[in-house]
């Protein structure tokens, strides 16, 4: 901890990095350090490589945000100036896609905070912490260690980051001193009901209609493996005006049944330029979200079969190629990782 506090404390003009399709706790750990940064005195810029969801465009700082594949001129000019780079709640360069080639060009520090496995070896300090609930809860310790005085805007966006990333503490929250954290974020001004609100109730009649397509007619049920599988191609997302962001929380869904102790969302998407390039050509991304609950983990199924990876509960992968193809391989593959009891 004391390591990353001296980086930044050393550091004028620090750019801080997050995911490729930021979810909550992507951008709840990149604000949380922006608005820290930024009471420092300092000059804070947080890049993401595409756009995040509108549901979370309400974060204090979220205006502040520059989208890489659409402000790249404006982003590459802070890029270049940066004297250190804060990577948090990924651990890999290839998950920022061609901002992770920018990043690997700089000569400058790079940090990361993340808790996710099998870190790849490209920062200068890292806090890795892979039973941690959050990134969120990891950005509050360096802070706590820095004896920061939590402002409402840092503690609304950290709490929105351990919320989400925890399906509203309902997985990975177990440890007592997750709600000794929670309480005070909340005693710093976080807002739980109204971030929950924010978060969760305002959704377009468009996505209602979706969630309810996707467990009466899209929902496959497998008996013996207690396996739900969910799968959206680009026609059916179109269907229903898809807005990115829809998808959330569809893959917990199945798991409200009794009999279901596995769940497994795949929606088809278009690759990036930089995807196709990396791929082979070929135009098509599958997006696999899986959850389980109790001893059932699923991270290792993604990380073997989609290239993914995760908690031991809530983890995701890709694969680039047809929806049938991604689906068959589910189908080749499941039986061997997912148990029958």
């Amino acid at each position: 901890m004391k390591t990353i506090l001296s980086y930044i404390q050393n550091a004028t003009n620090i750019a801080i990095f997050t995911h490729q399709s930021p979810d909550g706790d992507a951008m709840g750990s990149s604000l949380g350090m922006y608005h820290y940064v930024k009471s420092l005195g300092k000059q804070a810029q947080v890049i993401v490589p595409n756009a995040f969801p509108d549901f979370l465009a309400w974060m204090p700082g979220a205006s502040d945000v520059l989208v890489y594949d659409a402000q790249t001129s404006q982003s590459d000019a802070f890029i270049e100036r940066a004297d250190l780079v804060i990577c948090t709640d990924f651990n890999d360069p290839k998950r920022i896609g061609p901002l992770g080639d920018k990043m690997l060009m700089l000569t400058c520090p790079k940090l990361m905070i993340d808790h996710h496995l099998h870190p790849a070896n490209f920062a200068d300090a890292m806090i890795s912490v892979p039973e941690a609930s959050s990134t969120c809860e990891l950005v509050y310790e360096v802070l706590s260690t820095a004896n920061c005085q939590l402002s409402t805007d840092i503690a609304t966006c950290l709490y929105t980051g351990l919320m989400t990333d925890t399906g509203n503490f309902s997985y990975n929250s177990n440890r007592p001193q997750i709600y000794g954290m929670i309480a005070q974020l909340i005693a710093a001004g976080a807002d739980k009901d109204a971030i929950y609100n924010a978060v969760f109730n305002q959704y377009s009649v468009d996505r209602v209609k979706l969630v309810g397509y996707c467990l009466y007619q899209k929902m496959r049920v497998f008996p013996e493996h207690h396996t739900a599988l969910i799968y959206l191609s680009r026609k059916e997302l179109y269907r229903f005006n898809f807005q990115k962001g829809d998808a959330e929380g569809i893959v917990n869904m199945p798991l409200q049944s009794k009999d279901i102790h596995y769940s497994v969302f795949m929606r088809e998407d278009k690759a990036t330029p930089d995807e196709m390039a990396k791929n082979g050509g070929i135009k098509t991304k599958i997006k696999l979200s899986f959850r389980s609950q109790g001893n059932r983990p699923v991270n290792v199924f993604a990380q073997e079969i989609f290239a993914g990876g995760g908690h031991a509960n809530a983890a995701g992968g890709e694969f680039y190629g047809p929806l049938p193809e991604a689906v068959q391989r589910f189908l080749d593959n499941y039986t061997k990782y997912f148990k029958t009891e």
